[in-house]
């Protein structure tokens, strides 16, 4: 019985190709490649059957590796924070800029039948930099037309496409560039969306399933503390991280994001929990504020019915909170939230409880919010950053997931959790892409390898 062909996970991080790429062929991966100690002992702990080189990509010789067997697919995502917009005015490095020509020198070596190539959209603006690392504005996009046209003097038909997570079934919109080059004579396939905005037609119809949104991903059992409670006890009860101190900058973007997601929206988002403020039990609003360093009048964040925004290797979304009762049902307690949400609307920044209230605007619509026309009063807010398996559902990968731990056991620090999940491509693009371009490789979608392997035997 012949051997089955190669597949090969260059820049492997983590594992989130890999994944997508088992989810769709029902096997490991054979190779992972990446130089990272951490990524490649995440990458064990969930894909032990694969050969793993902790090693440079340079550094591994592909003929060497793939002992003369053919090559069904290379994947190759290489580090996208030097061609990436949120690199902002820094200086870009040529030599974590020219890491993608390794995908070049696996063609031109063991002619891979089908090579992807993720990265950021930027990427296709890839190009010579001045002798200050930044790139020089009338050479934008040189190096990528070169880089493409050595790929095809390889003999290889290429194409590429920004493709959106959250139409393949990842509650995240991040986007992302995508190449696809073959060698096999056979088409390059652009995998159709499955999933869409749920006011489409397509989605109406039936035709697509509604994106799946950020609410899926967040775990309604954890508590939101309290932003006017200072004691720790219940983030050290459930090892969950809030934001403490609460900095003026934080407690200004926290009455921002309640004002414009909450008391100014005509449909907050009610969350499918009740939580206990004091005294009261009741429905609770909620919103995600993308935690930055800057303040701004129009602050960064998103209701809970969308996908969730693109996330980075560090975890800057809070969960914010509030707890709400009914108008006609006075608490005592709701004036110290109703003062703090008046402090935030103007230019001051407030003062403590303990002072006199500061002048109350004329129109009261702070502490009131309506839901589905009953007037209901915040009486608590809460906040708390996301934890990474919150994160880690929301690109898509199982729930089954190991990122807390590596392939020894040793725990795994949530800095580094977070950073590996920024890093990694969802599952679900690997997986669709594929599927596309694979399908004598795949197994049917929705029966996962053990019950597949099963059926064959």
């Amino acid at each position: 019985m012949p051997m089955h062909e190669l597949i090969v996970d260059n820049f492997a991080g983590g594992g989130g190709a890999s994944t997508g790429i088992e989810m769709a062929t029902g096997r490991p991966v054979d190779i992972a490649i990446n130089h990272d100690p951490a990524a490649i002992a995440m990458h064990r702990a969930n894909h032990p059957n694969t050969k793993h080189y902790c090693e440079s990509v340079w550094d591994v010789d592909p003929r060497e590796v793939t002992a003369g067997r053919s090559v069904a697919l290379c994947w190759f995502s290489p580090d996208c924070t030097h061609f990436s917009k949120a690199k902002g005015g820094k200086p870009r490095d040529k030599n974590i800029r020219g890491l993608a020509w390794v995908a070049l020198r696996w063609a031109a070596t063991v002619r891979p039948r089908v090579i992807i190539l993720e990265n950021v959209e930027e990427f296709q603006e890839w190009g010579p930099l001045d002798k200050n690392g930044y790139p020089i504005e009338t050479q934008k996009g040189r190096t990528f037309r070169t880089f493409i046209n050595a790929l095809r003097r390889q003999g290889y038909e290429v194409d590429w496409r920004e493709l959106r997570a959250c139409d393949y079934g990842a509650p995240t919109i991040r986007k992302r560039f995508f190449l696809i080059a073959r060698s096999d004579g056979h088409p390059i396939v652009w995998p159709a969306p499955t999933h869409g905005d749920p006011k489409s037609p397509a989605v109406r119809a039936g035709r697509l399933k509604p994106w799946q949104t950020a609410a899926e991903i967040i775990d309604w059992s954890l508590p939101c503390p309290s932003i006017f409670d200072s004691s720790d006890e219940i983030l050290r009860k459930y090892g969950i991280r809030a934001v403490r101190p609460l900095a003026e900058n934080t407690l200004r973007r926290i009455g921002l994001g309640v004002w414009k997601f909450i008391v100014n929206n005509s449909e907050p988002f009610i969350a499918p929990v009740s939580w206990q403020a004091g005294e009261h039990s009741g429905p609770v609003a909620a919103f995600l504020a993308k935690y930055h360093t800057e303040t701004t009048a129009n602050p960064r964040g998103q209701t809970l019915d969308r996908p969730l925004l693109t996330q980075d290797t560090s975890n800057h979304f809070a969960l914010i909170t509030a707890n709400l009762q009914l108008a006609e049902e006075p608490n005592p307690d709701a004036d110290r939230v109703y003062a703090f949400l008046i402090a935030y609307y103007g230019s001051s920044i407030g003062h403590g409880l303990d002072e006199p209230l500061g002048t109350v605007v004329t129109k009261d619509r702070f502490g009131l919010v309506m839901v589905k026309g009953t007037p209901y009063r915040i009486v608590d807010i809460g906040l708390r950053m996301l934890e990474p398996h919150e994160l880690y559902r929301a690109q898509g990968f199982p729930a089954t997931y190991i990122f807390d731990r590596d392939h020894t056991g040793r725990p795994i620090p949530k800095k580094d959790q977070v950073e590996k999940c920024g890093n990694a491509v969802p599952p679900p693009f690997a997986e669709a892409l594929v599927r596309a371009n694979l399908p004598e490789l795949c197994i049917p979608k929705g029966i996962d390898r053990f019950s597949w392997e099963a059926m064959l035997a």
